[in-house]
């Protein structure tokens, strides 16, 4: 093997009843695919340029209105040893935009349709020992017929994923299975017991034989035994069968959300006679959850509601090409703000940040990209079913993932046959969770599909003040028959060195002026309407990250929709993510808002500060200020504050109720009168 294969990922996997003969039995290799590529944008005639996958050719122009939807072009010198065809050879996507076909020493192996989810192809019948040259044609032109049609997102185009190359035995748990784990692990919990079925899906190209067994076993978060169940049948070559093992865990730790995302580990052995021939493990959680009319989300039995943000995939200078390390950075700034749920928005995310929230206890509302506008042919049908199938099927295990979300916003046509043919698949495929959809427009006849239903609405932005709030959720809880409903988006603009010093009034919100005072004041005013809602089983602040649009042109961000409570390169946390981060966040803190705004025009201010602390002390130049303040949903106002000419010091201390300082914020503000 030479060193193309930049990063290796050997995964050994020894049975139980010793370590196998040969290396068949030994393992199942990854190589991670991360070294240099080639590729050309357009036309085959272009130049060729070395790249790095995951990559997109939109990572500087996507935030344009004109940035470059078409045919990009990878190829990549893939080497094969002798000793590496003694077993099957899979090349499998993580995901590519939107549509991409691959060929294998000009031979093609396969297609897929489909931008957000993976692909696996066998290629053992298309390579020989040596150099073998791997071609990817990728597309995310717009008239391909899938979805997303439509969308106030920018559509990165490329190999925007890792792909790697799978060596497996002739006799194994296949990846073929819409590029899954091939296991599936189906659990029926109580408080009190557990009960699951575990469905292997085993591939044989070897030959007819009569005992081959799964064996299946569930570890603690120890790596205590705590069940174990093998069952045995005789396959035929070139045939795929399902295994079913059955397994109980009595008086189980629930994966409790951000409580304690408790996870056991389920382990696959494939055996031929006593021979272990290949395995793999899957990380699940124990939990059961419902939506109650009276009581809203309830996990484990126990009322949950869901304090939720939205998150797109893409960041400053990447695009959707985006390592591990800003996937956590991205989860740790949401962990901060006290978050216990995340709707991954508007499309299946990475496998990896799926985990990541199951580690993390986040509840995911996890959905297919069907968004505004759908395709009547039977080929756009077919392709947003199977990746609707591929999301669930690729995510079966993930405990984080409580629901299946069927649709955006979907404003034209009469498209309920298609969302009810998908609500079907939903609950063929996994009938332990729940559907869902966002909603905007009343009275669609596709918005009484799903199990439960939850609408985008924006007063305060796009209408109204941001005090209709209550009485919008009153109006379209009673669209669905009082069942209960979750806001799936709510949230306004903001530009962090907008702002306003006098005055109060609404933005334009198609304006290149965007304060930052008035998102805050929506978010203050949405939420806490939210909060007093019962019926509200959830809400998913629009959005977690400013977001590439290329379309867009506001707030004097150009490509950018801002209402992201974190800037796009995730540097600056807006004030709103101050104000839910002293609302959930249970660490002590205090924070000024409007602390951008360094040079003021005026001497005599309000200050808003956001504190969980018991007792607030403003400071101003080293003076307590003796002004009382308000104080409402840990929001602290001070009124008519006096500021001297030139600098300023402005301070806010927290304390417990005994006195015992918990926290200190400060800023300086200049003050230029003329």
């Amino acid at each position: 093997m030479e060193p193309r294969f930049q990063r290796i990922f050997l995964i050994l996997f020894i049975g139980i009843l010793g370590i196998a003969s040969t290396v068949d039995a030994q393992m199942r290799r990854s190589y991670l695919l991360d070294g240099k590529w080639d590729f050309r944008l357009g036309q085959p005639d272009s130049h060729w340029e070395e790249v790095q996958v995951p990559h997109t050719w939109n990572a500087s122009d996507g935030t344009t209105p004109d940035y470059f939807r078409g045919k990009g072009h990878y190829r990549y010198q893939l080497d094969i040893s002798k000793q590496m065809l003694r077993q099957r050879i899979f090349l499998r996507f993580e995901a590519a935009s939107l549509w991409a076909e691959v060929k294998i020493n000009n031979q093609v192996v396969g297609t897929h349709f489909g931008g957000f989810t993976a692909f696996c192809f066998e290629i053992t019948p298309y390579v020989h020992e040596g150099n073998n040259q791997v071609d990817v044609t990728v597309s995310n032109a717009k008239d391909l017929p899938m979805a997303p049609l439509s969308g106030d997102f920018t559509v990165f185009g490329g190999i925007y994923r890792p792909v790697s190359l799978l060596l497996l035995p002739q006799l194994c748990i296949t990846p073929l299975d819409h590029a899954s784990s091939g296991i599936y692990v189906q659990q029926e919990t109580t408080s009190g017991s557990s009960h699951l079925s575990i469905v292997s899906k085993i591939d044989n190209k070897w030959k007819s034989l009569k005992d081959v067994s799964v064996r299946t076993t569930i570890f603690d978060r120890e790596g205590n035994l705590v069940d174990q169940d093998m069952v045995q049948q005789s396959m035929k070559k070139d045939t795929m069968m399902d295994f079913v093992t059955n397994l109980n865990v009595k008086s189980p730790y629930l994966w409790d959300g951000c409580k304690s995302p408790y996870m056991y580990r389920v382990l696959v052995e494939l055996l031929k006679g006593d021979e272990v021939v290949d395995s793999l493990s899957q990380q699940i959680g124990l939990r059961y959850f419902s939506v109650d009319p009276g009581k809203g989300f309830q996990l484990n039995g126990k009322s949950y509601k869901i304090r939720g943000v939205n998150r797109h995939q893409d960041r400053m200078d990447k695009g959707w090409a985006i390592s591990e390390a800003d996937h956590r950075q991205d989860m740790e700034i949401i962990k901060e703000m006290g978050v216990n749920g995340i709707r991954l928005a508007h499309y299946p995310h990475s496998s990896y940040f799926y985990s990541l929230c199951d580690k993390e206890g986040m509840l995911v509302w996890a959905e297919i990209p069907l968004i505004g506008h759908t395709d009547p042919s039977p080929e756009f049908a077919e392709n947003v079913t199977n990746e609707l199938v591929e999301l669930i099927r690729q995510n079966y295990n993930h405990p984080s993932i409580f629901c299946w979300s069927l649709f955006n916003e979907l404003c034209k046509g009469e498209v309920k046959e298609l969302v009810a043919s998908l609500n079907e698949v939903a609950h063929k495929e996994d009938p332990t969770r729940l559907t869902v959809a966002a909603a905007n427009i009343e009275k669609r006849p596709e918005n009484t599909v799903t199990d439960i239903m939850a609408f985008n609405t924006y007063p305060g932005w796009y209408w109204a003040e941001p005090s209709a709030m209550a009485s919008t959720l009153e109006r379209w809880n009673g669209l669905v028959g009082n069942k209960g409903i979750a806001v799936s988006e709510y949230g306004a603009g903001a530009n962090v060195w907008h702002h306003w010093q006098t005055g109060r009034k609404t933005p334009n919100v198609d304006g290149m002026f965007h304060p930052e005072e008035w998102q805050s004041i929506v978010h203050e005013q949405n939420y806490q309407a939210i909060k007093d809602a019962d019926f509200v089983w959830g809400s998913f602040v629009w959005n977690m990250f400013d977001f590439a649009s290329g379309g867009r042109n506001e707030g004097n961000t150009p490509g950018m929709n801002d209402k992201g409570l974190v800037t796009y390169d995730r540097k600056i946390k807006k004030d709103a993510y101050y104000f839910y981060k002293s609302l959930w966040n249970e660490e002590p803190m205090a924070y000024i808002t409007s602390r951008r705004d360094v040079v003021r025009t005026v001497d005599v201010t309000s200050v808003k500060v956001y504190s969980n602390c018991e007792d607030v002390e403003l400071h101003v130049n080293g003076q307590i200020c003796k002004t009382s303040y308000s104080r409402m949903n840990n929001i602290c106002v001070w009124q008519g504050i006096n500021l001297k000419e030139g600098e300023n010091l402005i301070e806010v201390k927290g304390f417990d109720g005994k006195g015992g300082l918990l926290c200190v914020d400060q800023c300086k503000w200049f003050v230029y009168v003329d």
